[in-house]
C-alpha cells in the first residue's frame, strides 16, 4: 500500500476529479486511517474498524470515479456492485456473499501480477531454452557418433546462433509444433451456470475432469507466448497467491455499492419490495463483519472498506435500515455540476475528453484544437441540457462531444492533413438546432 498523505491523495484525484473537495477529503482520510491501523499491533489493530462512506448526489459527478480512482492510487482490491442486482435470498437473482467473492477475484489478479512481474526473466529464460529443444532438439547420444568427435562442440555453436536468433526476432515466423492440455467444459459450466453454481462444485469439476493433449502447429512467436504463460504458471505458487490475495482483500479492499438508495422498500409489504428489504438485511452482516467462505478460503469482512452511494432522489439515507445506516458512519454530498464544473471538466484532468479527441485525431493526421469560446459553448450546451431533461452530470458531455465531431471523425481519414479549429460558431452551428427543439434533445442529447 503507498504511503500517501491525506493532502497527497487529494492532489492526486484533483488530476482526474473536478470539484466535490469534501468526499476526496472524506475518502482520503478513510485510505489514511487503513495505513494507520496498519501500524498498529496487537489487540489495537483487530479493534481499529474502517468507517465506511455514504455518498449521496446526482448521478455523474463523480461517486464511482473517486472510489475507482482511490483504488487505483493505492494498489486495493476493488470492484463496484450495484445493489440492485443482488436480491433476497430464496429470490432469483445473485446473492450478496458473491461480492466478496468478487473482490477476492480480484485480489487474486492484483498479486498474480505482483508475483508474475518475479518470475518474468526466468520465465523467459526457460521459453528460450524450450524453443531451442523444438528448433535444435539434441541427438540421442553423441557417443553414436565416434567418427565425429567435435559433434557436441558443432551443437553447442548451432544452438548458440539459434538463441541468437530467437532473441532478436529472426526466426518469429519459422513453425513449430507444441504438445498443449486441454481441458474439457462440461455444459452445466458454461455461461451463466457458473456464478450460480456452488464455488466448491466448481473447483471439483476443474480437479477431476480428465485433461486432453493435442499437438499444435504455430508459428515462434506464437509459441513463445504460449509457453510464457506456461513457464509463469508453473513458476507461480498458487496457494502462495491465493493466501496473500485473502490477507490483502480482507485488510485493503474496496467494494462500492452503487445504487443503495434503490434497496429502500417503499409502503408495500410484498413482492419486490420485501426483496428490497431482504437485500438490505443480507447486506448488514457483511458490511458489520462476517466471514465468507470462497474457492480460496475463508474471508473476513470486518476491515473491508464499504462505500455506498445513491441518487437519494425519492428516498432518504434514513429509510434505509438503522442498522445499516449505523455501518455508514460518513456521509458526504456531492454537488450537482454547474457551468463552471463542465469548462474545467473538459480542459483541466489529465484525460479530459477534449484531451482524447485531440489524441485520437492526431492519428489521422489532424491537429484538433478547442478554443477558449467554444469550451465555454460546450460547457454551456452541457448545463442547459441537463436543466431541461434528465440530469445525467458530467456523462452528458460525452454524448454532446460525439455529436459536436460526428462529421470530423467520419471525414478524417480523407480529408488534408492539418489543423482544425474548434470555436463557439462551430459548436453552435452543430448542436445549436438540436437544443433547440426540447424533444429532439431528449432523444439526441
Amino acid at each position: 500500500m503507498r504511503d500517501l498523505t491525506p493532502r497527497q491523495i487529494v492532489e492526486e484525484l484533483d488530476r482526474h476529479i473536478v470539484g466535490q473537495d469534501a468526499a476526496k477529503r472524506a475518502v482520503a482520510i478513510a485510505i489514511r486511517n487503513r495505513w494507520r491501523r496498519q501500524q498498529l499491533e496487537g489487540d489495537m489493530r483487530q479493534e481499529v474498524a474502517p468507517k465506511n462512506i455514504m455518498m449521496i448526489g446526482p448521478t455523474g459527478v463523480g461517486k464511482t470515479e473517486i472510489a475507482r480512482r482511490l483504488a487505483k492510487l493505492t494498489g486495493a482490491p476493488f470492484i463496484k456492485v450495484e445493489a440492485t442486482k443482488y436480491t433476497e435470498v430464496g429470490y432469483y437473482g445473485r446473492d450478496v456473499e458473491s461480492m466478496i467473492r468478487e473482490l477476492v477475484e480480484n485480489a487474486i489478479g492484483l498479486v498474480r501480477s505482483e508475483e508474475r512481474k518475479n518470475v518474468e526473466p526466468e520465465a523467459r529464460r526457460r521459453v528460450t531454452e524450450r524453443l531451442l529443444d523444438l528448433l535444435a532438439p539434441a541427438p540421442p547420444s553423441f557417443d553414436a557418433a565416434p567418427d565425429s568427435p567435435n559433434a557436441p562442440e558443432r551443437y553447442e555453436r548451432t544452438r548458440e546462433k539459434m538463441r541468437a536468433m530467437l532473441v532478436s526476432g529472426e526466426m518469429d515466423e519459422r513453425r513449430v509444433e507444441l504438445q498443449l492440455e486441454q481441458r474439457p467444459v462440461p455444459m452445466m459450466l458454461t455461461g451463466a451456470g457458473v456464478e450460480q453454481m456452488d464455488f466448491d462444485l466448481q473447483g471439483m469439476f476443474e480437479k477431476i475432469l480428465p485433461k486432453n493433449t493435442v499437438r499444435r502447429e504455430m508459428t515462434v512467436a506464437q509459441a513463445r507466448s504460449v509457453l510464457f504463460e506456461q513457464e509463469c504458471n508453473a513458476m507461480i505458487n498458487q496457494e502462495k497467491v491465493n493466501a496473500a490475495a485473502i490477507e490483502l482483500a480482507e485488510n485493503l479492499g474496496i467494494i462500492f455499492v452503487d445504487e443503495i438508495d434503490k434497496v429502500v422498500a417503499g409502503e408495500q409489504t410484498h413482492g419486490a419490495d420485501v426483496s428490497r428489504q431482504g437485500v438490505q438485511r443480507d447486506l448488514l452482516p457483511i458490511v458489520e463483519g462476517t466471514t465468507i467462505q470462497t474457492r480460496y478460503g475463508y474471508v473476513r469482512t470486518d476491515h473491508i472498506l464499504f462505500v455506498a452511494a445513491g441518487a437519494f432522489h425519492r428516498a432518504k439515507p434514513s429509510d434505509l435500515m438503522p442498522e445499516l445506516q449505523g455501518r455508514f458512519p460518513i456521509r458526504v454530498e456531492l454537488q450537482a455540476l454547474t457551468k463552471d464544473d463542465f469548462m474545467r471538466i473538459l480542459t483541466e484532468p489529465k484525460g479530459s475528453l477534449t484531451k482524447q479527441y485531440e489524441a485520437l485525431l492526431s492519428t489521422e493526421g489532424v491537429e484538433l484544437a478547442f478554443e477558449p469560446d467554444a469550451i465555454d459553448a460546450l460547457a454551456e450546451f452541457a448545463y442547459q441540457v441537463n436543466q431541461t431533461t434528465q440530469n445525467i452530470g458530467a456523462r452528458r458531455l460525452y454524448t454532446i462531444m460525439e455529436r459536436l465531431l460526428e462529421e470530423l471523425s467520419f471525414e478524417a481519414p480523407e480529408i488534408h492533413r492539418g489543423r482544425v479549429a474548434i470555436n463557439a460558431a462551430y459548436v453552435r452551428q452543430r448542436l445549436a438546432e438540436l437544443t433547440q427543439d426540447e424533444d429532439m434533445s431528449k432523444f439526441i442529447l
